[in-house]
């Protein structure tokens, strides 16, 4: 059972990103997939869910009206579409999957290693 976030890269201010979650070992619209970030010196954050059963989303409120979050189940994989990207937004983001969308990291079951994200003013 394997979470891989990928897509992260070097990016302009105003600029987008796609994010990838793809999952092996197991199915992801069984379960909820949330993204989290973490920047250096700062905590964890929750950024973003999907639900698994009506594809609810949610979003934290510094990114709303900026980034997507979406599945394709045919590809098992959920990405997180970036846009009008901010430098605040530099940080490594990490796919999660659990059974419900969680504020808290400890709710998930599955975590995965992480992809970074760097945007320059």
């Amino acid at each position: 059972v394997q979470l891989q976030a990928s897509g992260g890269g070097l990016v302009q201010a105003g600029g987008s990103l796609r994010l990838s979650c793809a999952a092996s070992g197991f199915t992801l619209d069984n379960y909820a997939i949330g993204w989290f970030r973490q920047a250096p010196g700062k905590e964890r954050g929750w950024v973003s869910c999907i639900g698994s059963s009506d594809g609810s989303t949610d979003y934290t409120d510094s990114v709303k009206g900026r980034f997507t979050i979406s599945r394709d189940n045919a590809k098992n994989t959920v990405y997180l579409q970036m846009n009008s990207l901010k430098p605040e937004d530099t940080a490594v983001y990490y796919c999660v999957a659990g059974l419900w969308c969680g504020l808290d990291i400890d709710s998930y079951d599955y975590w995965g290693q992480g992809t970074q994200v760097t945007v320059s003013s």
